[in-house]
């Protein structure tokens, strides 16, 4: 059976946590709608109540609160969730899933509404996002080398062609002046 990905925002400390969940567990779930309660023992935060607010399904589409059920409908968007439009009055027809929670949800959008007795910090530590953010900026500096190597690169052989040009076009004019001085020589 698939799995559940919830992301779980703390409005208070504005920060968000991803923890994965087997259906077979959040069974409790399958039925709820976006805007309902749920109990956070169900995904391991022990005395917490959490407000479902969107989700996606398996294919990517988001959960739309005006859609009602389960379905995976095309619907005429003129605001967000789905869509967000540049221009004023602007509207697009696109495909959105409906706002209950079934088995083709893949990941599940919640928010805390009410605290239990640990901190959720303490519940999912985030050393493992913290890791990922310190690796990033080493590959970003070793591409900006890189880049830096080949632009070194690219100006060298371009000087070298420029200097083997000039060599040619030196070589080119002093040949011609050689004929006809000795031309010239001749006649005389």
């Amino acid at each position: 059976m698939a799995s559940f990905k919830f992301v779980i925002s703390d409005p208070q400390s504005r920060k968000s946590f991803q923890v994965e969940v087997d259906q077979s567990k959040a069974v409790g779930l399958l039925g709820k709608k976006i805007g309902e309660e749920f109990n956070g023992d169900l995904i391991g935060l022990n005395g917490y109540s959490l407000q479902i607010t969107g989700g996606t399904d398996k294919d990517g589409f988001p959960m739309h609160p005006q859609v009602q059920g389960q379905v995976k409908k095309k619907v005429l968007l003129s605001n967000p969730p789905g869509f967000h439009p540049i221009k004023k009055g602007e509207r697009k027809r696109k495909i959105v899933r409906g706002d209950t929670l079934s088995a083709d949800i893949m990941q599940v959008n919640v928010k805390v509404s009410k605290k239990g007795e640990k901190p959720i910090e303490e519940v999912f530590p985030q050393k493992a996002k913290e890791k990922k953010e310190e690796a990033k900026p080493g590959k970003v500096e070793e591409k900006k080398e890189q880049k830096q190597e080949k632009k070194e690169e690219v100006k060298q052989e371009k000087t070298e062609e420029k200097k083997e040009v000039k060599e040619v076009k030196k070589e080119s004019k002093e040949e011609p002046k050689a004929e006809n001085a000795g031309g010239e020589g001749s006649k005389k």
